[in-house]
């Protein structure tokens, strides 16, 4: 599972280098939007979506969350 989320991860970065719609204004998405904005903007849910998979998935169960280390250096 670790390598696959390293790939993804990978895969993902590769993605944010869109030198494909560097020159690129035509076609208009939607009549109005430059492609390359287009692309960012579904490129943006992507990575959002990837977040969400790397909290579930590789979030480490042993440490505790910030809120939890915040109480316990105060109490200590």
């Amino acid at each position: 599972m670790r390598w696959f989320l390293i790939l993804l991860v990978l895969a993902v970065y590769l993605l944010h280098q869109d030198i494909w719609l560097w020159r690129d204004v035509r076609p208009l998405v939607f009549g109005f939007l430059p492609v390359g904005l287009a692309y960012h903007i579904g490129y943006m849910f992507l990575v959002s979506g990837l977040m969400w998979i790397l909290v579930r998935c590789a979030w480490s169960e042993d440490e505790p969350d910030g809120a939890e280390r915040h109480a316990e250096d105060r109490a200590g």
